[in-house]
């Protein structure tokens, strides 16, 4: 087996197991996907020897290390990953910068009997590469955009298309104001890293053109890489268009009923109702500055009675009231313009079966 791999492109397109052997901390800002975090340090021990380092020197900082990880704890964590190892005999190991923490590790797992291979250059070289590969893919690929009112359904027509992109799904974000998920977005860097591999591999079975919803540089707290977002705003555009009433039914099942469903799943019917009607108000607060004062108290208490009555009798059709307000009042005059501003990049418009077939052919 070879003692390193350097070849960054097949990792990622054979779902390789990653052994990430960093600190928790780092871990948390950023990793690749389905990587396991099993650190030679802790958080407290890195720090130690970190500072340690700044002190006294890179000597004394490995002498540290090496008495804070030693007797027991060493036992422990060579057991996790001879674990790992023996369950995952294909994959690899790698900490920062591809150094003395995965070399360490490397000859730690050797004694135990374990051969075992490190990534070259560490998570650094991986990221760096993964970020080069987004900035390739905008360069090289062809791009179209689906645009249209809120709740025309342009989810919809990603999920029919193999050529589609679907950013809102890799930021766990619906993209409005309303948007959030009962579960927690991605951080910055996962957002990316897993947008690089989704379009590496599509690359790599012959994709060249991809269909991306019209979505503005943030999706939620996630940030679409600037190179796609400058892209985005050059590219075609496929209008997707929808009844008044189509789009109200959407917006309630999206945004009540299955939004509702996900914090129950999580919580439990009582305090997953509760967390649900909590962060629906709270959406509703973020644009009070938009909205203006009298809208906002207005629609604020036509979403309360809704609430009340889908947690007294199920019923959720009061909630129809704030969305086709908030429809006619607010998104729609602000997507108006928006179309206005994208006229002469609209290429296509109708239904969603036109555009499906329309994306299908170019």
């Amino acid at each position: 087996m070879t003692d390193t791999i350097a070849d960054f492109r097949r990792l990622f397109l054979d779902s390789t197991p990653l052994m990430d052997v960093r600190a928790p901390i780092e871990f948390n800002k950023g990793a690749f996907p389905g990587a396991v975090n099993l650190p030679l340090m802790n958080d407290i021990e890195r720090q130690k020897v970190g500072t340690c380092y700044k002190q006294h020197g890179q000597d004394a900082a490995i002498e540290l290390g090496h008495k804070l990880v030693s007797g027991a704890v060493k036992a422990q964590r060579i057991e996790a990953w001879v674990d790992f190892a023996k369950a995952h005999p294909d994959g690899c190991l790698y900490c920062f910068r591809g150094g003395l923490r995965s070399r360490l590790v490397q000859s730690w797992l050797a004694e135990a009997g374990v051969s075992y291979p490190r990534v070259a250059g560490g998570y650094k070289a991986m990221r760096g590469f993964l970020l080069n590969e987004i900035e390739q893919a905008v360069d090289r690929c062809e791009f179209a955009l689906v645009g249209g009112l809120t709740g025309c359904g342009k989810t919809d027509v990603l999920k029919r298309l193999p050529s589609a992109l679907d950013l809102e799904g890799l930021a766990n974000h619906r993209g409005s104001s309303f948007g959030k998920r009962a579960t927690p977005q991605p951080a910055q860097i996962d957002f990316e890293n897993k947008l690089a591999i989704e379009l590496m591999r599509s690359q790599a079975n012959g994709r060249r053109r991809f269909v991306l919803e019209d979505e503005s540089r943030l999706v939620g707290s996630c940030a679409l890489p600037l190179s796609l977002y400058q892209r985005m705003q050059t590219l075609p555009v496929v209008w997707l268009e929808d009844t008044f009433e189509n789009r109200v039914t959407r917006i309630l099942h999206d945004y009540v009923v299955s939004l509702s469903q996900e914090f129950i799943v999580l919580q439990g019917e009582q305090d997953g109702f509760h967390s649900f009607a909590q962060r629906l108000r709270q959406s509703l607060a973020n644009i009070v500055k938009r909205l203006g004062h009298e809208r906002y108290q207005r629609f604020d208490a036509f979403m309360q009675q809704a609430l009340e009555e889908q947690q007294r009798s199920g019923d959720i059709s009061l909630h129809r009231v704030w969305i086709e307000g908030l429809l006619h009042e607010y998104y729609d005059p602000m997507y108006a313009s928006q179309r206005e501003k994208k006229a002469a990049r609209i290429v296509f418009s109708g239904p969603q079966d036109a555009v499906v077939d329309y994306l299908s052919r170019i």
